[in-house]
């Protein structure tokens, strides 16, 4: 009978801590293999394969695109990267961003999902906003497992609060209790269950597993898949079409790029901050130009003229006051706490 010997982990920001702890608790026998996506910056330098090596008993490495993998490793993705799994090979990719994020947390386990359904436990840790919450939607409507870390415990409970919301998981557990539940679930053998998936469904799936592997969305007719939407993609500017999984609303654009609606309005508040600033910066340069023709008509004996010019200083002055001020006042459209809960 067949195990479930796939295990795919996502984590942001508190991450590096939870995953040293998870790795700690996991026996050296431990027989299946390990996909880690952590959000890291895509100029940074990764040391998490030292760190966790360090911190438990199994080995942790970067994997080359098209390495095979082997039950009782740790693959993690690199920077910039996405990892996804097919058969015994490990892919790492650069395609589209999904979330704003590569490596992205639901590429990896739409991949798990796709491949392996209920050989699969798919894990979400510590993180803000909600990459993880798709992935782990397709792992449960393929048959696997899912655990989230309990959200009072994780240092971020952004991610792990966004799978409860949305996802039926399994078990929502303390980093304290997760390797040994870890290590009994793949240890167990299971059943598989009979599910399948709709024609437009497989579809769907198969293609956002290969856009991430670098297809083109484009030519795969990713606009044909899902309703158009309103809606343009950050990212590119490119149409964004609509997509539904249970409760949760995705977008993704014809290029590829993949939004949940989360993060969509996440891009949508930054993209209004950095116009409010912009605005300050066109005032505050015809705040300068003025006050520079009111000087030169000062010098040149024009005393009326210059009035005017620094009297229209003066107004657009006020207005970049008020406008500095609405900045400093404005609250997100999507409200996103990056303080670590106290009890974490």
């Amino acid at each position: 009978m067949a195990k479930r010997n796939i295990v795919v982990i996502g984590a942001s920001a508190g991450g590096v801590v939870a995953l040293k702890e998870l790795v700690r608790s996991l026996p050296p026998d431990f027989n299946a293999t390990i996909f880690i996506v952590q959000h890291i910056a895509a100029y940074a330098t990764s040391m998490l394969p030292e760190i966790l090596n360090h911190a438990g008993s199994l080995r942790a490495v970067h994997p080359a695109d098209g390495d095979s993998f082997q039950p009782g490793m740790i693959y993690i993705a690199p920077p910039d990267h996405h990892i996804l799994i097919e058969e015994d090979r490990v892919l790492v990719k650069k395609g589209p961003k999904e979330n704003r994020f590569r490596p992205s947390i639901d590429a990896l386990f739409r991949s798990a999902a796709y491949n392996f359904g209920e050989r699969a436990i798919g894990v979400v840790l510590t993180g803000l906003l909600d990459d993880g919450t798709s992935g782990m939607w397709s792992i449960k409507r393929l048959g696997g497992i899912g655990i989230v870390q309990k959200p009072e415990d994780a240092e971020y409970s952004s991610m792990p609060s966004s799978v409860l919301e949305y996802v039926d998981v399994d078990y929502a557990v303390p980093l304290a209790k997760m390797g040994a539940l870890l290590n009994q679930l793949t240890s167990e053998e299971i059943t598989p269950p009979h599910l399948t998936l709709s024609p437009e469904e497989e579809q769907i799936l198969k293609t956002e597993v290969q856009i991430a592997s670098q297809k083109n969305a484009f030519e795969m007719g990713i606009l044909e898949m899902g309703d158009l939407s309103p809606f343009t993609c950050p990212e590119c500017s490119g149409v964004l079409v609509r997509f539904r999984e249970g409760k949760l609303i995705r977008y993704r654009c014809h290029t590829g790029h993949a939004y949940t609606a989360g993060s969509l309005l996440a891009e949508v508040d930054k993209s209004v901050e950095d116009n409010l600033w912009k605005a300050v910066r066109v005032i505050e340069e015809a705040i300068m130009l003025l006050e520079e023709s009111g000087r030169a008509s000062a010098e040149g004996g024009d005393d009326l003229g210059a009035e005017r010019f620094f009297t229209k200083a003066r107004e657009n002055r006020e207005r970049a006051s008020m406008l500095h001020k609405f900045i400093f006042q404005h609250e997100p459209v999507l409200q996103q706490n990056g303080v670590p809960n106290k009890a974490a």
